[in-house]
């Protein structure tokens, strides 16, 4: 496996954080340093999709954002804390609208979203630069916003698309496969995921026999798997989410691929769905950053606490929401409270140095490019769950390449 070791907190540092966690989360301890602020609320303007075939994603996250403020006594600086929520619907051509309604009219103090990569491109381009609001990105990983648009004030607490995938390359290289079908739907997420996963495929002496491209979000996948089943590929690389990726897995085991023509892809294409894929899913290997059976103090207590407040079994989205709320703790940490234009300075130079050494996914670090520096797992489903055969990648840092933050 890839194997890119840098220096991380230590297993001291990341203990004594869960145990933070645990003890703001079971005495309702509100830190006490902020002393600016007074009681106006710090407004934080979210744009996720709470429709369509990501509203599971954009709800997941914002539980999870939720549930880390409450931990810290439900107030950001010691400020009560106002959410102005806005349903993305997935829409790209929709996010200009509703980014400038949220900057402009209603003068957010953070901007947290979204989950669709070409939502996010349309965000940065009414953000970037801004003295405020500092945008959280809580999922979208398209690569531009972390390389070549890459701006001061827009961070990251998800993965850049390259990440999620990039070492499931070596996986299907080791597992003795020479041939590869890629397939996603078309937009950059899908293109990037694929284009990262086959790169090392790719170097390793692989080759793409073909690169299959589904509207979307068009669910309609039988005609593909017919064309999958005549190639004869070792291997299927592909990149679904939602409920799209349900019907995938079921379609692709009902086309009578799954025996003969081992499934991989990024953790999204069963991340939280294989109580809907069932006995489809069982075999399907996949690299993520995060699984519900990695077994720490901090994810044993952040899964408890997640199925309590909400009565649902937490995911990756949940876990990308917590640490969004992580990192606007520690935003507003920096400046006691205080979120006005000269504030943004202090934000941003704590949110550039910030470690995350209490996250259910693992400790992580912002990369200089402000995205996260982490741990990629390689899991395999058995009895329905995501279980970890180990680290595919270990402190896997986005190239970022072209990101200049200085102009």
């Amino acid at each position: 496996m890839t194997d890119t070791t840098r220096a991380r907190p230590s297993r001291r540092r990341f203990l004594a954080g869960a145990a933070a966690t645990g003890a703001i989360a079971s005495t309702g301890f509100v830190p006490t340093r902020f002393a600016i602020g007074g009681q106006a609320p710090v407004k934080v303007g979210i744009l996720l999709p709470y429709s369509g075939t990501y509203a599971s994603l954009g709800e997941a996250i914002t539980n999870g954002m939720k549930m880390r403020i409450e931990q810290a006594g439900g107030t950001l600086g010691g400020r009560p804390v106002e959410y102005i929520a806005i349903d993305s619907e997935a829409s790209p051509p929709q996010a200009p609208r509703h980014t400038k309604k949220l900057v402009i009219k209603d003068q957010v103090d953070f901007l947290v979203g979204p989950v669709h990569s070409g939502v996010a491109l349309a965000m940065a381009q009414v953000v970037a630069g801004r003295d405020k609001p500092i945008m959280i990105i809580p999922n979208a990983g398209a690569n531009a916003l972390t390389r070549g648009q890459c701006a001061r004030n827009i961070f990251r607490a998800s993965f850049s698309n390259w990440q999620t995938c990039y070492p499931c390359g070596q996986v299907m290289a080791d597992d003795g496969h020479k041939t590869v079908v890629t397939m996603t739907w078309k937009y950059a997420a899908g293109n990037e995921i694929m284009a990262a996963g086959t790169e090392l495929f790719k170097e390793f002496g692989g080759a793409v026999i073909k690169d299959i491209r589904v509207p979307f979000p068009d669910v309609e996948f039988q005609a593909h798997l017919s064309e999958i089943a005549a190639l004869k590929p070792d291997a299927v690389l592909a990149f679904f989410s939602g409920g799209g990726a349900i019907k995938f897995v079921k379609d692709y085991a009902a086309a009578g691929l799954k025996d003969s023509i081992p499934l991989y892809g990024p953790g999204f294409l069963t991340e939280g769905l294989t109580e809907g894929q069932g006995a489809a899913a069982e075999g399907i290997k996949t690299t993520l950053h995060y699984a519900r059976t990695l077994d720490t103090p901090v994810n044993r207590m952040f899964l408890e606490a997640y199925k309590k407040a909400y009565n649902k079994e937490a995911d990756v989205f949940a876990v990308q929401g917590f640490d969004t709320g992580s990192l606007l703790l520690q935003a507003i940490d920096a400046t006691e409270g205080d979120t006005g234009a000269d504030a943004s300075p202090a934000m941003i130079e704590a949110l550039s140095a910030a470690e995350v050494p209490d996250s259910p996914r693992g400790p992580w670090r912002m990369s200089e490019a402000h995205n996260p520096i982490m741990d990629i797992y390689l899991r395999q489903v058995e009895g329905g769950v995501n279980k970890i055969l180990g680290v595919a990648s270990r402190d896997l840092e986005d190239p970022a390449t072209g990101c200049k933050l200085d102009t």
